[in-house]
């Protein structure tokens, strides 16, 4: 009998398995990132004090596009930066969420990074 893979759970080990190796502190907190099917949701999280420190999602008045697609990763990729560097945080640690290195994930990372986070 065949038996239909559970994404959802898939990606929620493979994110576990992530989050063994990477803990965000103060001095480098964790970018950490959440792709539904129509948005994307992006927080830069202090683990060691359980908060969030800044966020940046596709339903922010700032972005323009409002779908999980590259456009509005590279947008809210360059507003989290923002966000992050008015706290005065500039080195994170990127958490991918267990989704593939790959598309809007790695846009996302690529525009924090032109904006001026270091990861």
């Amino acid at each position: 009998m065949i038996t239909k893979t559970d994404r959802k759970a898939e990606r929620a080990r493979r994110h576990l398995r992530v989050r063994r190796k990477i803990s965000g502190t103060s001095e480098c907190p964790r970018l950490c990132v959440y792709r539904s099917n129509k948005n994307l949701f992006v927080q830069i999280i202090d683990d060691v004090a359980g908060v969030t420190l800044a966020q940046a999602s596709t339903l922010d008045k700032e972005v323009k596009t409002k779908f999980a697609n590259i456009e509005a990763a590279k947008e809210v990729g360059a507003l989290i930066a923002k966000r992050a560097i008015e706290k005065n945080i500039t080195t994170v640690v990127y958490d991918r969420g267990g989704y593939i290195y790959h598309g809007v994930v790695k846009e996302l990372a690529e525009a924090a990074r032109e904006a001026g986070l270091k990861f």
